[in-house]
């Protein structure tokens, strides 16, 4: 009664350690598919704008911008006739240039936005080249500057973060590992007796890899369950939050945690008990 009390301590024990470390990887994942998606909204928000040419009619920029919205690219394209850029002048400046000059100074004009893919130096050259070439279009404008400082930033933010993700899976790893170790340390003389009366080391080893799939599965419900309701909370507080930690990414957090927690802690427990099939009895003494 003793014995059984002190090994469903030790499975509690175990499961509650397998447990912080799995949160902590979830925590890891789901913040690393989070810098994804706001990479992506940042590179997503960058304006591309195509000017006109003066007298090009509203029917042949509106063919320009269907021909334009079919490649493969663009995310998403406004179009901006030459009396909503007026108004947008006036209400932003105060002051009406026909006044001064007797006619709308504005062309038709659109604003494109990329696929976050393209959003780079060597895309955005050929795609500024690419739209010059038209014969309507008389200049294509974005920020230069700013992409390239972007970009110098986000790749210095997903080096750190690279860093900090092979750092904490090492340490996770180590943790598993110590936790199913000592587990099986403590029956390193049932192991051996086992060993003796000639059971096969595969008869040996089937209890404690069910042990530690029951653990593993244990631990992976709690700590998913943990997580869930932790974003769940952070989305209800902050509504904004939900476009940045998509449903698809909670599914891959929840997947990527079981999966961790199978496959370490079955190759931990095999080679565990393996290396104590492998020691002599007075080995196990040390």
């Amino acid at each position: 009664m003793k014995r059984r009390a002190v090994l469903h301590w030790q499975f509690l024990t175990s499961t509650i350690s397998t447990t912080m470390v799995l949160t902590l990887m979830g925590v890891l994942v789901i913040f690393v598919l989070t810098a994804k998606e706001i990479r992506d909204y940042v590179h997503q928000d960058l304006t591309i704008t195509v000017v006109m040419a003066d007298g090009t009619t509203p029917v042949e920029a509106h063919a320009i911008e269907d021909e334009i919205a079919k490649r493969p690219y663009i995310h998403h394209i406004t179009y901006i006739s030459s009396e909503q850029a007026l108004e947008e002048q006036v209400e932003a400046m105060g002051i009406d240039p026909r006044e001064l000059l007797d006619k709308n100074p504005f062309s038709i004009s659109m604003e494109l936005k990329l696929k976050a893919e393209y959003v780079c130096s060597d895309s955005l050259q050929w795609i500024v080249e690419e739209l010059g070439g038209e014969e309507a279009i008389i200049d294509v404008i974005y920020q230069k500057e700013l992409v390239e400082s972007l970009n110098r930033n986000l790749n210095t933010i997903t080096l750190v973060l690279l860093a900090i993700t092979a750092m904490l899976t090492v340490i996770s790893i180590s943790l598993i590992k110590n936790t199913v170790h000592l587990s099986v340390y403590s029956h390193r003389f049932l192991i051996n007796n086992m060993k003796l009366v000639g059971a096969s080391w595969g008869f040996i080893r089937r209890p404690f890899m069910m042990r530690s799939l029951r653990m593993g599965l244990i631990a992976t419900i709690i700590a998913d369950g943990i997580l869930v309701s932790l974003i769940l909370w952070m989305v209800r507080y902050d509504h904004g939050l939900a476009q940045f930690v998509p449903q698809r990414n909670i599914i891959i957090m929840s997947v990527s945690v079981l999966a961790f927690a199978l496959v370490i802690t079955q190759t931990c427990t095999y080679i565990s008990v393996t290396r104590f099939l492998w020691m002599g009895e007075k080995d196990l003494y040390r």
